[in-house]
């Protein structure tokens, strides 16, 4: 049995176009006209950088916390 979705979920996910790429600036943009949650949500970057991690002058790791701003509702 497929898995149903709800009326938010679906009119978020028109907003999306196939497999296209988003350049980070209207990533951003698009996530915020598809957020309808009511706590602070999180988003996961992926981004492909070259570099060979077999090789210890390449490897590239962190983490970055951004303010948190409080929403006004």
């Amino acid at each position: 049995m497929p898995k149903k979705h709800g009326k938010k979920y679906l009119e978020a996910l028109k907003l999306l176009e196939g497999e296209k790429l988003y350049q980070p600036q209207e990533a951003v943009s698009l996530l915020k006209k598809m957020n309808y949650v009511k706590f602070d949500p999180t988003i996961e970057v992926h981004m492909r950088l070259g570099v060979d991690p077999r090789h210890a002058d390449q490897m590239v790791r962190g983490v970055a916390m951004l303010p948190a701003v409080p929403v006004k509702r």
